[in-house]
């Protein structure tokens, strides 16, 4: 297990850090089930971090003890009553499969429920499917992410309804 983290609301000094956790970590996440001809247009533009998005308090990090960010992720209000968008969720691929991606969803979870979100709906990699599941997100099928004019990065559409 990973040693103690705290999750908390992203903050703008944090955008260099989560674009080093990004392009660290999507390359060696996504090879398996993505072609390089793929990855090659699309991870300059998923490898950056969002600054509106950092800004919005509903974009979360996992900070370890020495302030190295482990995991990133987070939910802003969609079209829709009630419906919310999870938002570039990573996790350090040196730090999977030890409850912290999970822990950052659970409190996606509790601040959107709180916030009146109902369902959550999600554009996941091909890659991140499994761990959506376990979260009890459905996939709907498949397709495709717009990142540029001319860029189309293949997903799978998951939706979730918030538990009571």
């Amino acid at each position: 297990m990973t040693a103690a983290f705290e999750i908390r609301p992203a903050r703008r000094a944090d955008l260099s850090a989560l674009d080093a956790l990004y392009a660290r970590s999507y390359p060696r996440l996504l090879k398996t089930d993505y072609p390089p001809s793929v990855l090659v247009t699309a991870l300059p533009l998923i490898s950056k971090a969002q600054p509106a998005l950092v800004q919005t308090g509903t974009y979360y990090v996992a900070e370890a003890p020495d302030g190295a960010l482990l995991a990133a992720g987070g939910w802003t209000r969609a079209r829709g009553r009630g419906l919310g968008s999870i938002r570039h969720v990573v996790t350090d691929d040196r730090h999977l499969r030890k409850g912290i991606g999970r822990a950052v969803m659970q409190r996606i979870f509790a601040d959107s429920a709180a916030a009146g979100i109902t369902r959550l709906e999600c554009k996941s990699t091909f890659t991140a499917v499994p761990f959506y599941r376990a979260l009890g997100f459905e996939a709907l099928g498949t397709i495709e992410v717009t990142l540029a004019p001319g860029i189309a990065f293949p997903a799978i559409q998951m939706e979730r309804r918030q538990r009571r």
